[in-house]
């Protein structure tokens, strides 16, 4: 260190052991990859639908002509197959692992996609598991995918780390339920995403009501929604509220997702458009 040191490292070239620099430990994808950028979505406990709002929002870009690719990093619980009723397995050769493309053309890839039987359960440890979800990423070539939207396991745990920190995103958006006890649970996924310094794009809300068959009315069937109040508390925006829909549902046991009405996630999908 200089004796006229000043401490700002941003203004000095000199090479010395005060030096303070960020390590920087994302990894790049594979070479022959062309990813524009990388939407992470996540949740902060299980069973509120977020693999459901990744494949929405994936269908509805896709329906925009753009290039779209699900990397599903949820390694114990993939549902991402089954919503696209994707039967193939993933191949590869001596350039990489080619993921599994939809009907539309969505790149998908996923633990099932690998596995002889889907049914089987993926029974490793967390090192093993975060191996796996970096390998997705640096191992799998991802043609021209303007957007690649990384499907979360629920919850801040080592597989989220490993992902936040193996693969830069450009944006996280996180799905809720109407319950109240979800401020709490967005309040830790946001504070992560702090930690990380990962820009969160606002909040979509699932099981936000039903509608009556016969006058179409709003029900709010688990209670008032406390949506806003968490966004106003943490300033961000609402991208969405989606329906109960027993439709939707069947769509996602059927394999038919990409037959399904995007409406409720269009906003969110302009939201994702728009980041550069």
């Amino acid at each position: 260190m200089s004796e006229n040191c000043t401490h700002d490292c941003s203004s000095c070239g000199v090479d010395c052991p005060s030096r303070q620099q960020p390590e920087d430990m994302h990894e790049a994808p594979h070479a022959l990859s062309n990813i524009k950028k990388v939407i992470g979505v996540v949740s902060g406990k299980g069973g509120v639908g977020k693999s459901m709002v990744t494949s929405l929002l994936a269908v509805a870009l896709k329906r925009r002509n753009l290039g779209v690719g699900i990397l599903d990093a949820d390694i114990t619980g993939p549902s991402i197959p089954k919503i696209f009723g994707l039967r193939d397995k993933a191949t590869g050769d001596e350039n990489g692992i080619y993921p599994v493309r939809t009907k539309t053309g969505i790149d998908v890839m996923s633990i099932n996609l690998l596995l002889e039987n889907e049914t089987d359960p993926v029974v490793w440890r967390g090192p093993i598991i975060g191996g796996t979800v970096k390998q997705f990423w640096t191992d799998v070539i991802w043609h021209d995918e303007d957007v690649l939207f990384i499907d979360m396991p629920p919850g801040t745990g080592d597989v989220a780390l490993t992902v936040f920190q193996t693969i830069k995103l450009d944006g996280l958006i996180i799905v809720t339920s109407p319950q109240e006890l979800v401020s709490m649970i967005v309040e830790k996924a946001v504070n992560m995403a702090k930690l990380m310094d990962i820009p969160v794009l606002g909040l979509v809300e699932n099981f936000s009501y039903i509608l009556c068959p016969d006058c179409g009315k709003q029900i709010p069937l688990f209670g008032e929604s406390h949506v806003e109040e968490v966004a106003e508390h943490f300033g961000l925006p609402i991208l969405g509220k989606l329906p109960l829909d027993p439709r939707l549902a069947s769509a996602c046991d059927k394999g038919m997702i990409e037959l399904a009405v995007t409406d409720p996630i269009e906003h969110a999908a302009d939201v994702v458009e728009q980041v550069k």
